[in-house]
């Protein structure tokens, strides 16, 4: 299996063979060789910024000549007219860059400041808010890092590294107790150490999934009663998390539940780029 840094780069090495092809003619034909300059990453609007150490993968995948220096790391609250970075080097690998990192960077702000909005509704609780698995193809490691800059955690990061049984599973499986049996054998004849999470849909279920000893419960469209109703029946056995349909309105009120997480797919599969250009320094 590839390491989380083998696939940023085949993202990369996508990105630039979508973008740039067989040669930027525009730059190509207009900018000289050996011309050096300077560009700087101007910030256009309010938030986290998210994405600069993938930047410098940018840069120094294309151009390890380039000279990147950094006035604001990820993490930071941003606002218009802050300067995050200054690259210098050959003004055609600047342009040529250019694209390739503005798509990741203002994607992966907008993620982060869309989830440190939503972390703040909790703020006070033990809740965390949780990414899923509602991500850009290909993009779901930058997305997921975007998450965790943005102050939320990160669930699992596919289908590999946690065992999720839901209602399908189930429903095949012949039923909860079966479902979580199967899976612990298959982990112990695999050699796997891999949690297991059981998404119940009722009372009964949840029963279920104490008795088979499930290492968390996921609240599947509980209502903020229901899930009062199921937090003090777990008990806090096992870890809990709501989700389904659950918006930053409703946020705080399932937090003040007491479940230990709430995943949020429009943290990833519907947020707005944050706003910032890339722009030469004369």
């Amino acid at each position: 299996m590839k390491t989380k840094d083998q696939l940023i780069d085949d993202l990369l090495t996508l990105a630039f063979a979508e973008d740039v092809g067989d040669g930027d003619h525009t730059t190509l034909s207009t900018i000289p060789e050996s011309e050096i300059g300077c560009q700087r990453l101007i910030i256009k609007e309010e938030g986290i910024l998210a994405g600069v150490e993938i930047a410098r993968k940018v840069f120094e995948k294309f151009d390890p000549s380039l000279k990147m220096t950094v006035f604001i790391e990820d993490g930071a609250h941003v606002k218009p007219g802050d300067v995050a970075f200054e690259v210098e080097g050959k003004v055609r690998s600047l342009l040529q860059t250019e694209r390739v990192m503005l798509n990741i960077m203002q994607r992966m702000s907008g993620i982060a400041t869309q989830t440190d909005k939503y972390q703040q509704r909790l703020a006070g609780l033990k809740t965390k808010v949780l990414d899923t698995r509602k991500t850009t193809p290909g993009m779901r490691m930058l997305e997921k890092e975007a998450v965790r800059i943005g102050g939320g955690c990160n669930h699992r990061i596919g289908l590999f590294d946690m065992i999720l049984i839901k209602d399908n599973h189930v429903d095949f499986a012949g039923g909860i107790r079966q479902a979580v049996q199967a899976a612990r054998d298959y982990c112990k004849a695999n050699g796997k150490d891999l949690k297991i999470e059981q998404e119940v849909r009722n009372t009964a279920e949840i029963e279920e999934a104490l008795e088979a000893g499930v290492d968390r419960i996921m609240l599947d469209n509980f209502t903020p009663e229901r899930t009062r109703e199921a937090v003090r029946l777990i008990d806090g056995r096992v870890e809990i998390e709501s989700s389904g349909g659950i918006t930053l309105d409703t946020l705080r009120e399932y937090g003040e539940c007491g479940v230990d997480y709430i995943s949020v797919g429009a943290l990833t599969h519907s947020v707005k780029g944050l706003d910032m250009s890339f722009k030469a320094v004369k």
